[in-house]
């Protein structure tokens, strides 16, 4: 069978949005509002078995804050940290903070090139994902894409399979023809949920976690190819 689709995680898997965007991106909300919160490097990556920014800010301070968790005005509070993070991160993606992992960019182009259809699945904000694209690949770059399913545009977030779903529904593909690039066990857990082959990159938070059932595991300085890409799609329909 054909390779027909790739279809990329965002968040660790086309750049290292958690630890050089994201992370940057809350603690300079928490700053702003004059909340007592910092997230390091190391303690963030702790923090990622929770899919979705508002979840995050939700679980912390259920596990590490609860004075501020009891706050009256908390539901509010949680919304405006995450609203001023997002325009935050919206300003380091403007400065050219949040670079694409090195061999994304070139594949995306291969893709194009040969007539493989491109898709997103993501648990971020769709903001957040065209911003990255167009900031790194040019300002028409998410058009490139047949698909963009964001965490806005399903119930359940990673490790549910909703969000690949709906990309095989707006690609208009069986699973069996498509091939998902993914950093994390979550996402590995969705995309393998939704049937799809799925090749795993490994990123700074994710070298501990477990990837059965995944083609390929690959250190994040074994770069990915199109070429590669076809021959693990291939053999998947041949295990």
């Amino acid at each position: 069978m054909a390779l027909r689709a790739l279809i990329f995680d965002v968040d660790g898997t086309l750049a290292n949005t958690e630890r050089d965007g994201h992370r940057p991106a809350f603690n300079a909300a928490f700053a702003e509002l004059g909340l007592p919160w910092h997230w390091d490097e190391s303690f963030y990556g702790t923090l990622l078995i929770k899919g979705g920014g508002l979840e995050r800010l939700y679980f912390y301070a259920e596990h590490f804050d609860p004075a501020t968790r009891a706050r009256p005005d908390f539901d509010e509070l949680m919304h405006r940290v995450h609203e001023i993070k997002t325009r935050n991160y919206q300003r380091l993606l403007a400065a050219g903070a949040i670079p694409l992992r090195g061999d994304i960019g070139q594949l995306i182009c291969d893709a194009r090139t040969e007539g493989v259809r491109l898709g997103i699945a993501s648990s971020s904000k769709q903001e957040n994902v065209v911003g990255l694209l167009r900031a790194n690949l040019g300002p028409n770059a998410d058009a490139w894409f047949d698909a963009i399913v964001t965490g806005e545009l399903v119930q359940a977030k990673k490790p549910s399979p909703d969000v690949y779903k709906k990309v095989l529904e707006q690609l208009n593909l069986p699973a069996r023809d498509c091939l998902v690039v993914e950093d994390s066990a979550h996402g590995l857990a969705a995309s393998l949920a939704a049937g799809i082959p799925t090749v795993i990159t490994l990123s700074d938070y994710t070298h501990d976690e477990d990837f059965e059932g995944a083609r390929m595991v690959l250190h994040e300085t074994e770069n990915l190819s199109l070429d590669k890409l076809r021959l693990w799609h291939a053999t998947a329909s041949t295990s």
